[in-house]
Formats: structure tokens, C-alpha cells, sequence
């Protein structure tokens, strides 16, 4: 699969997992594991570019005697989520051109 358009996927499927409720690193893998194989290697940069991108926020708590990163989706991470909703559509119809019978 094309790399950028994997990495768009990527992300959009992180913010969903986020969506309903703040998560941490190893819950999202974990939420995403019947869709989507994701590494902690993998996940971590995601994180970082949505943070980056203020597609998310993150914030600190402690669990278990140690600290651990919690990530809350933001307004435009949520807008990101409708966009690519809207977006799907023509994703959908450049697959059925591509595997359409000849």
C-alpha cells in the first residue's frame, strides 16, 4: 500500500480510537487490533505528528505507581474524523475503477 496513504489511514483510525475517550498507548493498540495491526513503534510517531498537528492533546496521570500518557481528542481531530468521512466516498470510487472488470 502506498505509504502516504497508509499513514493518512493510520491516523484517522488513532483519532477514532480516541474519539469516545481518552486513551493511552498500549489501550489504543489494543482497540485497533481487530481492524488494524499497529506496533508500538508505529503508533508513537502517529501520536506525536497528531499532537503535533493539534489533532490531539496529551496529558499525564498516574497509574500503578508510574506515569502514563493519556490522549484526548481535540475539536479539529474530531473535524479531521468528518473530513475524512466525507473523503471516503471518492476513495471508494477510485477502488471500483481500479478492480472494475474489463
Amino acid at each position: 500500500m502506498d505509504i502516504q496513504l497508509k499513514r493518512g489511514l493510520l491516523d484517522v483510525c488513532v483519532l477514532a480510537a480516541i474519539k469516545n475517550e481518552d486513551s493511552y498507548g498500549y489501550q489504543i493498540i489494543k482497540d485497533l487490533k481487530p481492524y488494524v495491526e499497529l506496533s508500538e513503534s508505529t503508533l508513537y510517531p502517529i501520536l506525536r505528528r497528531l499532537e503535533t498537528a493539534q489533532l490531539l492533546t496529551v496529558w499525564s496521570a498516574e497509574h500503578n505507581g508510574r506515569l502514563r500518557k493519556y490522549y484526548r481528542i481535540t475539536p479539529a481531530g474530531l473535524a479531521r474524523i468528518e473530513e475524512f468521512k466525507e473523503e471516503w466516498g471518492e476513495i471508494v470510487s477510485i477502488y471500483t475503477f481500479i478492480v472494475r472488470e474489463d
